[in-house]
């Protein structure tokens, strides 16, 4: 097999800038890092160019031709926060050069009725064939129906624990059935006995402390019903969370579309007509909501030493799931990080290493000797702009290029 060398182009190996460096791949695999070329290699001029990880979605529920999207704005992996990609249904993806890979929570426990049931316009039914082996539905109601489903997921394919903590104020349904701190401490409590990852959907300061006292791992969003305290974010920090932001979501829901990022040439060349109009349209379902809030919030994490992810809620081709688009939004919410305070490379890192550690993704994430061969070549220097990611010259997902 040939050896594909990627040369001349700076190196942002997912933590840290490596300056100019010659990368090796050999196969699916990373290689070598630096040093010279081997003779015989194919050889990828990278000059005025950035070779970063292939980016990764920490916060996505998949549709029809998602995947595919996605990898053609160089995001090779998504994590489907809700969706039919358990490990039973996704064979056929593992080995698919031409779309992102995925892990999945499959469906969050929730009570009947409960979020996302308010999310879906009535007779509406998303148009896609179902999977061969349809997901676990963890309905749950007490602490026991909690506690027994969790294994039931992980039997089928989970990878990790999805637990929504939603009243549905947030989204225009309040009083929504929601889950009680009992039945989540022992859904919670009960995947820590399998080793389990965990994750709250958790939209509201009230819901963000009820996922730290159950001992939740990480939040699938960031609140946005009111500015933070000093108190509620030592008591993220303190309990070791991650935080998905969603930013980008955040803000379709206070009623601000996408309009923006689908004016880019740079987007526009890569969508087709429903998911531009998805992107220019809205969530608008909580106008109330401050962005300069959420911010603050953000930022407040980030200074803490909370890690942070990138992450966007990018759903169907739907307006009323406007705002994002997949693989489009992972750049947008990076721009939304940078203008929360974060560094170029710290929104970087929230993208691609940092993800990749907090959800156990061990062979990717990161340009070294060894992983995954996914990689995302952009003009310019995205360290220091972040828009440059935009300027995608080339993607590969396990050392197979995307065609262009």
């Amino acid at each position: 097999m040939t050896l594909t060398a990627i040369a001349n182009a700076r190196v942002f190996d997912g933590e840290k800038s490596l300056g100019v460096q010659a990368v090796v791949l050999d196969g699916t695999r990373i290689a070598q890092v630096g040093g010279e070329i081997p003779a015989g290699s194919e050889t990828v001029d990278g000059t005025g160019a950035t070779l970063l990880p292939g980016l990764v979605d920490a916060h996505v529920h998949s549709a029809p031709g998602s995947l595919a999207l996605a990898l053609r704005f160089g995001v090779t992996t998504e994590l489907e926060m809700q969706g039919m990609h358990t490990r039973e249904n996704r064979a056929h993806i593992t080995d698919d050069d031409t779309v992102a890979d995925v892990r999945s929570a499959g469906f969050g426990i929730t009570p009947p009725g409960g979020h996302p049931s308010e999310l879906m316009p009535e007779r509406f039914r998303p148009k896609w064939d179902l999977p061969p082996v349809m997901p676990v539905m963890p309905f749950s109601t007490t602490p026991e129906e909690a506690a027994a489903f969790v294994p039931q997921l992980l039997a089928r394919g989970s990878d990790f624990v999805k637990f929504m903590i939603d009243d549905g104020s947030v989204e225009g349904h309040p009083g929504l059935p929601c889950l009680d701190q009992a039945t989540v401490n022992a859904g919670v409590a009960e995947a820590k006995k399998h080793g389990a990852l965990t994750v709250a959907h958790a939209l509201t300061v009230e819901a963000t402390r009820m996922a730290v006292e159950a001992g939740i791992d990480g939040l699938a969003h960031v609140f946005m019903d009111q500015p933070h305290t000093a108190e509620i974010i030592s008591l993220v920090k303190d309990a070791g969370m991650f935080v998905i932001p969603c930013i980008s979501l955040n803000a379709s829901l206070m009623g601000i579309t996408g309009s923006a990022l689908a004016d880019d040439p740079r987007v526009a060349s890569r969508l087709d007509r429903k998911w531009e109009e998805t992107l220019r349209s809205s969530y608008n379902r909580y106008p109330q909501g401050k962005l300069e809030d959420v911010y603050d919030t953000v930022r407040a994490l980030d200074a803490a030493g909370v890690d942070v992810l990138a992450g966007t809620d990018v759903s169907m081709p739907e307006t009323f799931f406007g705002g994002l688009a997949h693989g489009a939004s992972v750049h947008h919410e990076l721009q939304y990080l940078v203008e929360a305070g974060l560094t170029p490379e710290r929104a970087l890192r929230a993208a691609t290493a940092t993800t990749a550690r907090r959800f156990r993704l061990s062979d990717r994430g990161r340009v070294a000797e060894g992983l995954r061969a996914d990689l995302l070549l952009v003009d310019g220097d995205p360290t220091r702009d972040i828009s440059d990611t935009l300027n995608i010259r080339a993607v590969w997902r396990r050392g197979a290029r995307l065609a262009e």
